[in-house]
């Protein structure tokens, strides 16, 4: 099974005479984990859930999850009808209602022989125990999107849609709320479309990506492909990286170092509280992977694998992108063309990356 999406809406011509805008997408993405829908401001990312939602009646195409069909061309299911939950920027919580009220309220909108998603489970999932009591106007905002997050999970929704949910939080707060958006990864079966711009959040909470550019969908699939995929995408500039699943194979105690094991080899990285056998994201950033053809001897980067090179992609006039298979990893180095020229870089030439820092996630 998977979730079918096609949609097409015309805006027409701007006020100014300008062309409107124009949304054309067609997707088949999983029923199960978080799928980013990223890309640019003013791409259509938003529009995307609106359609989806059933909150623009001018969209034309088809919206199926699994067997359930919210919209073809003979079917229209009005937004109320649409076992979904809707969670945006400001999280919308009514604001004479208590937290508990506003709980109570997604419970109700979700009819009782179809309830999966109990209170009990929310409220512990989310942390909200402590919060039950009070009124909505005296909370942070993390604390409000994480009501509003359980609000909509309390609808036992067969779709959960989250329009840049952190993107009116500051870096505390988003961190803070990290830990409880990977939960419902990894809680729950259920399908998430996420809209973000912040590549960074995605790495950390998808599972698949959708890339949108200009009202259309310029590329899909898996995380950890799109990220370093030499397709049009995400393999350019500065926030360039690979994301690789990985566990706690060990520690070096005296040092205060994990070792992350991953399908390549072994990662060392600072421990910061991991346990045994923890699932754990690493992020790796192009910038911080340099290349030789022989292991450097009397260095202080502690990770140094054996790698192949699967692509050499130009970045810039004076920068390339060298996509390397790590066992069966893939990840990327930015170096400049100068140097792949003096190192001989070529497709299927095996050096050794260097990773001079990784970030867990």
């Amino acid at each position: 099974m998977s979730i079918k999406i096609k949609c097409r809406l015309d805006r027409g011509v701007g006020t100014n005479g300008d062309p409107g805008f124009r949304l054309d997408v067609d997707l088949d993405l999983p029923v199960a984990g978080i799928t980013a829908v990223f890309g640019p401001s003013g791409c259509g990312k938003s529009t995307l859930l609106r359609c989806v939602a059933g909150l623009e009646k001018k969209a034309r195409g088809m919206v199926k999850i699994g067997p359930r069909v919210w919209q073809d061309d003979h079917t229209f299911l009005p937004v109320h009808q649409r076992a979904l939950g809707f969670v945006f920027q400001d999280g919308l919580l009514f604001p004479h209602l208590s937290v508990l009220e506003n709980l109570e309220y997604g419970l109700k909108r979700s009819d009782a022989d179809r309830q999966t998603i109990v209170m009990d489970e929310v409220v512990e999932l989310l942390g909200l125990e402590k919060l039950l009591a009070r009124g909505t106007t005296d909370l942070s905002g993390g604390e409000r999107q994480r009501v509003a997050l359980g609000r909509a999970l309390l609808t036992s929704p067969d779709l959960l849609l989250l329009d840049e949910p952190l993107a009116a939080l500051d870096r505390s707060s988003r961190r803070a709320i990290y830990p409880y958006l990977e939960r419902l990864r990894t809680d729950f079966t259920l399908p998430v479309l996420y809209v973000t711009h912040a590549l960074d959040e995605a790495a950390r909470l998808a599972d698949h990506m959708v890339l949108l550019e200009g009202g259309q969908a310029v590329n899909s699939g898996p995380l950890t492909e799109m990220l370093t995929s030499p397709a049009p995408g995400l393999a350019h500039g500065d926030e360039a990286g690979a994301v690789l699943p990985a566990w706690v194979a060990g520690f070096d105690r005296e040092f205060h170092l994990a070792r992350l094991g991953f399908e390549g080899g072994e990662l060392l990285v600072a421990d910061t509280g991991l346990v045994p056998d923890q699932e754990v994201r690493v992020r790796i950033h192009a910038r911080d992977v340099s290349l030789t053809l022989e292991p450097a001897g009397g260095s202080s980067i502690l990770n140094i694998l054996p790698a192949r090179v699967l692509a050499l992609i130009p970045d810039s006039p004076a920068r390339v992108l060298v996509r390397l298979a790590v066992g069966d990893s893939v990840i990327l180095a930015a170096i400049t063309h100068r140097s792949a020229t003096a190192l001989g870089l070529e497709v299927g030439r095996d050096v050794h990356a260097q990773i001079k820092s990784v970030a867990l996630l």
